[in-house]
């Protein structure tokens, strides 16, 4: 026919309040990933969102879309029909790399945070920093930020050699074991800062505000964009896909 008629729902869809258009996945055959396909869908008749309150930010715009009887003009399939799974696929590395970059960098700036603090703050008439078991927290949040920021330069070359199909093929894997560690780097950081800096720590403004802030919202990187089980388990997968059949010990 000359369009397709859309129903369904979905949550938590970043910037989805204030969209024209929504990139959408729907299945148009049978079960499995080959009964899906990929759609350009303008805001129009049908088409409702709502703004969902999250523990993070508005200014993010998370948000349910429903679209009931939504007719979709055929022009507007993104791909072939039936190919829509490989269309969404194509963009994972990409996202998940962007969180990982954003996320260690915010991991970063708190960390200098709290040491600022730390060298200011005085305990018993000298710096907390000075106290062997604040300097352990630092070590273990600094040797966990350089050891996984030296693995993103890594990864970041890699992709800059490599073209799209041998980046899809060799990168995939990598990349999720890399969301995964950032996010239980982040995980560590928020922890230990928040100790480091008290009641401040816990505390919307004030010289805490840096910290409260990435304690509340640090986690939701290790939801979005596959979960940090799911990418844990794709980058071994990918492994396992690549392992030689004749490797024995």
């Amino acid at each position: 026919g000359t369009y397709y008629t859309l129903n369904g729902v979905k949550k938590w869809i970043t910037n989805g309040h204030g969209a024209d258009y929504f990139i959408t996945l729907a299945r148009t055959g049978g079960p499995g990933a080959g009964g899906l396909s990929m759609f350009l869908v303008e805001r129009g008749d049908g088409v409702s969102t709502k703004l969902l309150k999250t523990s993070y930010s508005t200014a993010a715009e998370t948000t349910y879309i429903a679209f009931e009887n939504v007719k979709v003009p055929a022009e507007n399939l993104l791909g072939k029909e039936g190919k829509g799974f490989m269309v969404a696929m194509g963009n994972f590395n990409h996202e998940r790399y962007a969180l990982c970059i954003g996320l260690l960098g915010h991991a970063r700036f708190t960390m200098e945070e709290a040491f600022k603090w730390a060298v200011q703050r005085k305990v018993f008439g000298k710096p907390l920093i000075n106290q062997p078991v604040i300097q352990e927290k630092f070590a273990k949040m600094a040797t966990r930020i350089e050891a996984t920021h030296s693995w993103s330069e890594s990864i970041t070359h890699q992709m800059n050699e490599m073209d799209y199909a041998e980046q899809n093929t060799k990168l995939g894997g990598l990349i999720g074991l890399l969301k995964y560690e950032v996010a239980q780097v982040a995980n560590l950081v928020a922890d230990e800062t928040v100790q480091i800096l008290g009641g401040r720590g816990v505390t919307q403004g004030g010289m805490g505000r840096i910290i409260e802030r990435f304690n509340r919202t640090y986690k939701l990187p290790a939801v979005y964009g596959g979960s940090s089980e799911i990418v844990a388990s794709l980058g071994i997968r990918q492994s396992m896909k690549n392992y030689p059949r004749n490797a024995k010990l």
